[in-house]
């Protein structure tokens, strides 16, 4: 994946490793207390590389804080979205791996007005018409598939980048 014209334009945190799934729990549960209603979040990287687990991670840590009962929060690789209500934010998760036309987004709501919800979008790559408000979090095999990384790049969001420096 070439990051270059990415990191030209984008403030970014430093590479976090997250190998250990307890890192990637620590990181995404940080990540959690950051976002806020009208947030869109694009999860790049490879299948395996640990995007639905740290969406997994934050979506139960934010139902942890408002003391609702932690769910199952599996791929919605087949449905496209799940969405959940935590108490007044609401959030919705897009898988688009399986979508091949970018035509089919429009039918699928994720162009709706975001203002009101946090939107976690995986495999974002189809979307041409990229918001420009949008938090991107790479993630990245290293070492024959060892070693996980995770970059976060953000232009309007700040705050989270130097969370993460």
């Amino acid at each position: 994946m070439d990051l270059t014209n990415q990191m030209l334009i984008a403030t970014k945190s430093s590479k976090i490793d997250i190998s250990l799934e307890k890192k990637t729990e620590s990181i995404s549960k940080r990540f959690s207390n950051l976002i806020r209603k009208g947030d869109i979040i694009y999860f790049y990287g490879e299948i395996g590389v640990g995007k639905t687990t740290f969406i997994k991670y934050l979506i139960n840590n934010l139902q942890s804080k408002k003391r609702i009962k932690q769910t199952e929060i599996p791929s919605p690789t087949f449905n496209i979205v799940n969405e959940y209500k935590i108490g007044e934010i609401t959030i919705n998760h897009y898988d688009l791996f399986k979508i091949k036309d970018p035509k089919e987004l429009f039918n699928i709501g994720i162009f709706e007005d975001n203002s009101e919800k946090v939107t976690l979008v995986e495999w974002p790559e189809i979307i041409f018409d990229k918001p420009e408000k949008i938090i991107k979090l790479y993630f990245t095999y290293e070492d024959d598939f060892k070693r996980r990384n995770l970059e976060i790049f953000s232009e309007h969001r700040k705050e989270i980048i130097n969370e993460f420096k």
